[in-house]
């Protein structure tokens, strides 16, 4: 089975390096196919393996390869195979393979064709070594990887100036939160002289001396290790205020947003807090910074989403939304449930930005929603696979992401975390955000009058097979995913790979006994009863109603009475600004980041390079020799009778030394 574990990741990478070093020489049909066959395989083999360890319930944790050894610890390649990572792997090598086919169709005429196909099938491996390891070392090495290749895949289109300087925002932020990812590892390796995850979860519940970090300032060491790695999902995962790369990472082709933005990079974060748990439950502290985070990410990125005219941006802000979802799950100890919603969030929202692409290739690479409009007569397969993936972003009851979405806020109701009831608020208030700006972007596009030019007019149809086949598939896990609920959550599917405390406890005085802090999902859980039963459960409760509100509106203002979303901008015109400036956070760190940078490095170029350097050390070494040699040149008189008097005034200074020393 060694080999097998092993072909998974392999295989995408011999694409990747067939494709981009031979380019040339086996074509652009020779780079598709070497590239879509790697992954096909990747994707073949991760079901067979899902089928050994989900079905048999076979595990695997074991080294491939040994690095080097220093002292105990261990430097390793090599894999954990469980419920969890087979999971993943399952949506990583589906999704990728979906983009993999899609990509014919969309990149077709550009000069960069084989280069794009070797970058996404190099992104896949390293998502798989990520998502595959047993250890620290190979995790930040498939964190790094990912964050990389995505910094070559923004910025595929390197002619363009916004495509450079969105590439290199999501390089410098993500160097940001990898950092302290980084000084998490390093704070695990010091304290438990390991980097295995499974000798690190045997041993962490072992209490540790209080961590110094400054004379009088004492911090619990796994609270710091849980925070540091938090930290470093914050960044790739874009949560506030770590998120402002994300929304302008659209740059890149479209093929990429799927696949960076819907089931890998971005959800590197929630799997590894969720592959954490035993780490995160110790620590209510981190938890409750993990619900703050997320909350505020899940209702004022959505926001945002409701001014953005730009349909990849629109899709790329309800991708922050639901990231800050999935982030409450976590901090709500509801793991189980922030990676169902993980899982079908891959799906549908792969199927909305490849949708989208389908329209942008329609509408002749037009991305303004405000000049479409009535696409459905012409695009139906595009259609009704985005009204698919419309329906489960909002929620709606039967589709995927009813199930993970409900799952989630019902968590947090049930979480006894103080800061619950602040994430409880901002995620039900997110539900109608989010229903209204996707149908605001949904009948802007499909519906309503047409509004683009009579060239683009006359000439729209439907997206060629290689586009529509992969929103078809997608479609339909976008639909029934959602009914893995019961092993998956409901049950024990993941009994062995998330740790939930359940010895932390709170006295609640109206019962006068103990509640567990962090068994909400265990409550949701108790009182399961069946599909059906949920999905009725759900039509009476309020992110339905919210959802429904959010949907109408979207109907009424933009397909009934535009008059009053004129009203509303006149009204709120400084709240539009605000939207419309993303709360100015990009201002302020383009002034207290970038320039401030600019700055100090102007600074030290002014001190450091023209005066220390170039004035004292290499101009001041030139003038000393020039001043000596100019005192120099005033002892060579060239008189006969000025020598001789040196000579022997230098004689008379010899002998008065060795007479008197």
């Amino acid at each position: 089975m060694e080999a097998i574990y092993l072909a998974i990741p392999l295989a995408p990478l011999f694409g990747a390096i067939a494709a981009g070093l031979f380019g040339k020489k086996i074509g652009r049909a020779g780079a598709h196919w070497v590239t879509i066959l790697g992954v096909a395989v990747a994707f073949l083999l991760s079901v067979y393996v899902a089928y050994d360890v989900m079905g048999n319930g076979n595990s695997y944790n074991g080294t491939v390869y040994t690095w080097a050894e220093i002292g105990k610890i261990r430097f390793e390649v090599g894999f954990m195979l469980d419920n969890l990572s087979t999971m993943m792997m399952l949506v990583v090598t589906f999704v990728s393979l979906m983009v993999h086919i899609y990509t014919i169709g969309y990149m077709h005429e550009d000069p960069g064709y084989q280069r794009f196909f070797s970058y996404i099938s190099l992104f896949t491996f390293s998502m798989l070594m990520l998502v595959m390891s047993n250890n620290f070392m190979q995790l930040f090495f498939g964190w790094e990887a990912v964050g990389l290749v995505s910094y070559l895949l923004i910025g595929f289109w390197f002619k363009k100036d916004t495509a450079i300087y969105a590439n290199m925002k999501a390089f410098l932020v993500n160097r940001v939160g990898d950092f302290g990812f980084l000084l998490g590892i390093a704070a695990i390796v010091v304290s438990y002289e390991t980097l295995s995850y499974a000798h690190v979860f045997g041993t962490v519940q072992i209490e540790k001396p209080p961590l110094t970090l400054f004379p009088g300032m004492n911090w619990d060491l796994l609270t710091f290790i849980s925070i540091c790695l938090f930290i470093g999902a914050m960044g790739k995962s874009a949560q506030v205020p770590l998120h402002v790369w994300l929304p302008d990472s659209m740059e890149g082709p479209t093929p990429i947003s799927a696949l960076i933005h819907a089931a890998t990079m971005v959800t590197a974060g929630i799997f590894m807090v969720a592959r954490m748990s035993p780490i995160f439950e110790l620590s209510d502290t981190a938890l409750n910074m993990i619900l703050i985070v997320g909350a505020t990410t899940a209702f004022f990125m959505g926001l945002i989403g409701i001014v953005q005219n730009d349909i990849k941006r629109v899709v790329a802000y309800s991708t922050l939304s639901q990231l800050g979802y999935m982030t409450v799950a976590l901090g709500a100890s509801a793991y189980s449930a922030g990676v169902f919603h993980l899982m079908t969030h891959a799906f549908f929202k792969a199927l909305l930005f490849l949708a989208a692409g389908s329209v942008i290739i329609a509408m002749h690479h037009e991305q303004d929603i405000r000049k479409m409009g009535g696409l459905k007569k012409h695009m139906p397969i595009t259609y009704w696979t985005a009204l698919i993936g419309s329906l489960a972003l909002i929620g709606f009851p039967g589709f995927s992401g009813f199930f993970s979405k409900d799952l989630i806020i019902e968590a947090v109701h049930h979480s006894e975390l103080w800061a619950s009831g602040y994430a409880y608020t901002l995620v039900l208030l997110g539900v109608f955000v989010t229903a209204f700006y996707s149908f605001r972007m949904f009948f802007l596009v499909f519906h309503g009058e047409e509004r683009m030019d009579d060239h683009t007019l006359h000439h729209l149809h439907e997206s060629p097979w290689v586009v529509t086949v992969p929103l078809i598939l997608l479609a339909i896990p976008s639909v029934f995913a959602g009914y893995l609920l019961d092993p998956m959550v409901v049950g024990n599917f993941f009994h062995d790979e998330i740790h939930v405390n359940d010895t932390a406890h709170i006295l609640d005085p109206g019962l006068k006994s103990s509640i567990s802090m962090h068994l909400g999902l265990e409550t949701i859980s108790s009182h399961y009863h069946g599909i059906l039963n949920f999905i009725l459960h759900g039509l009476l409760a309020p992110p339905f109603w919210l959802a429904m509100a959010g949907l109408g509106l979207a109907w009424y203002i933009y397909l009934k009475n535009n008059a009053l979303a004129v009203w509303a901008y006149d009204k709120f015109r400084w709240l539009h600004t605000l939207l419309d400036r993303k709360y100015y956070l990009d201002d302020f760190n383009q002034k207290a980041f970038a320039n401030s940078s600019l700055h100090l490095g102007n600074a030290l170029w002014a001190f450091g390079e023209r005066l220390l350097i170039d004035g004292l050390v290499v101009n001041g070494t030139a003038r000393v020799v020039q001043w000596a040699s100019g005192v120099a040149r005033q002892l060579q008189t060239g008189y006969l009778y000025h020598y001789a008097f040196s000579m022997i005034v230098g004689l008379l200074l010899m002998i008065t030394w060795l007479l008197f020393v």
